[in-house]
């Protein structure tokens, strides 16, 4: 079965008279193990589908379902369940607490979820390219130091799905080749992990990529 199934997603917004199509008819699947990415020009959907995808925003038509537990038009509350047991999410900003240093906020999702693991957060850091900025803060980081902080944060406590956006934005080759072997070892072990990526390096590492042309799967 599979881990996360978005049948016929459509997102609509309005904005006075203008109404902006950015998801229209979006259907996929993500199986456990799998390392997906999502691409397309800026403009396409790429981010409005995660945002779908982890119940952080509603579909105007179609729904999510995580783990067999249909996520779309559910009460908040039993949303925020699902992504707290099932979904790690990176966000393209907002992903970190500012008054908590970067290990802190890698520590915090382990605490909700019981399972604080130091050797862990060691790893995360090293993996991301942190390991020196382990006791900043959000305000001394750069952009794409924020991002790389996202992700070990979602990562932290061994979700079943990953939903990352752009999470090797603004960083060199070897930096990312160590986040493509983070992410490889997180589907070895066992998560379906779905990337937004402008990133060649990412596309040719993916098992599977799905583009994204206007809001629809482009399939040639």
């Amino acid at each position: 079965m599979a881990i996360l199934i978005a049948s016929d997603l459509y997102r609509f917004f309005h904005t006075r008279e203008f109404e902006t199509l950015a998801l229209r008819g979006v259907s996929l699947a993500l199986e456990a193990g799998e390392l997906v990415a999502v691409t397309g020009p800026s403009g396409s959907g790429k981010s409005t589908l995660l945002a779908c995808l982890a119940g952080l925003d509603e579909p105007d038509g179609g729904h999510v379902e995580v783990l067999g537990k249909r996520l779309t038009r559910q009460p908040e509350v039993d949303r925020a369940r699902i992504r707290a047991e099932a979904v790690g999410m990176l966000l393209q900003c907002g992903n970190l607490f500012s008054t908590l240093t970067v290990a802190e906020n890698i520590l915090l999702p382990m605490r909700l979820a019981r399972c604080i693991d130091p050797v862990r957060i060691a790893e995360l850091l090293f993996h991301v390219g942190l390991t020196e900025r382990r006791d900043a803060r959000p305000g001394q980081l750069s952009g794409g130091e924020l991002a790389r902080a996202g992700l070990a944060v979602a990562l932290a406590a061994r979700p079943k799905v990953l939903l990352a956006d752009e999470p090797t934005g603004e960083v060199d080759a070897g930096t990312e080749a160590r986040i493509l072997e983070l992410l490889r070892r997180e589907c070895d072990a066992g998560t379906a992990v779905l990337i937004a990526t402008h990133s060649p390096g990412i596309s040719s590492c993916a098992d599977r990529i799905i583009r994204l042309r206007d809001g629809r799967v482009a399939h040639a």
